[in-house]
């Protein structure tokens, strides 16, 4: 309780004191009395209940009717089990990667969809340290001009994409990005049809990667493994031999997730 509290006072940041009231009332486990919230966090009411309040409109935080207690709702698990979802599928997925890394000795990342945004879960660099600046993990990247955005794009219909582009517009960071919305749904026909994706310096001049899908039980594409270097290398290594090694690799992970290649696929 005591660390609690010294979390609290320590910097008078908003953001702090909300988690620290969170985290007190996961501590405690049950319903609090908003005074006994103020004093355990060394906080005034009035700010312990302006958060409270907050917390509550967002559905973390509920109240009881009867004793007027706070307590954590299931929303906060909703959270939890979201986040233990992506690591638990960044460590079934880490080792395909390593081992794509280990044979191109190129830097290959895993990524998935959030927000319609690229966000990299696992990133394996190559032998010569060379990755793109966006490649880190916890970073977005559009989906527009990623091969792995491509990919994850097969989910979803074209009025999904119609809102991707009203929301985030699809900037143009090279001569080669795709600005359009024809072009885009051009190039995503293509994708289905191969079945992998690039980034033919879209990103990022002189960088270029080929992605490929990692499918679950359902079908869809719930992330893409990436492999990126310079276009010289990468030149050489996109051929018929690694292309068909990729997609191997690709099916394996995929067969952990439960996917079954009968199965309906979106591309």
């Amino acid at each position: 309780m005591e660390e609690l509290k010294e979390k609290a006072s320590k910097k008078n940041q908003s953001v702090e004191k909300a988690f620290a009231i969170i985290e007190y009332l996961s501590e405690k486990g049950g319903p609090q009395r908003l005074q006994d919230i103020a004093n355990d966090l060394g906080m005034n009411s009035s700010t312990v209940i302006r958060f409270l309040s907050t917390l509550q409109g967002c559905g973390y935080v509920d109240q009881e009717r009867d004793t007027l207690k706070y307590y954590l709702t299931y929303k906060i698990c909703a959270v939890s089990n979201k986040v233990s979802s992506n690591v638990e599928l960044q460590g079934t997925l880490r080792p395909f990667a390593k081992e794509i890394a280990a044979t191109l000795k190129e830097s290959v990342c895993l990524a998935i969809e959030q927000d319609m945004n690229v966000v990299y879960i696992e990133v394996v660099p190559g032998p010569d340290q060379m990755i793109k600046t966006m490649q880190r993990i916890g970073n977005l990247a559009p989906m527009h001009c990623t091969g792995v955005g491509k990919l994850l794009l097969l989910n979803h219909k074209e009025s999904y994409i119609d809102k991707m582009i009203e929301r985030k517009g699809l900037q143009k960071f090279t001569d080669n990005t795709i600005t359009t919305k024809r072009g885009l749904l051009t190039e995503l026909d293509e994708v289905r049809k191969q079945g992998y994706a690039f980034d033919n310096e879209e990103c990022e001049i002189g960088a270029r990667c080929i992605s490929l899908p990692v499918r679950d039980y359902s079908g869809n594409v719930v992330a893409g493994i990436s492999v990126t270097g310079p276009v010289f290398r990468m030149d050489e290594i996109i051929n018929d031999q690694n292309i068909a090694y990729l997609k191997q690799v690709a099916y394996e992970a995929s067969k952990k997730l439960g996917y079954e290649e009968a199965k309906t696929q979106n591309g």
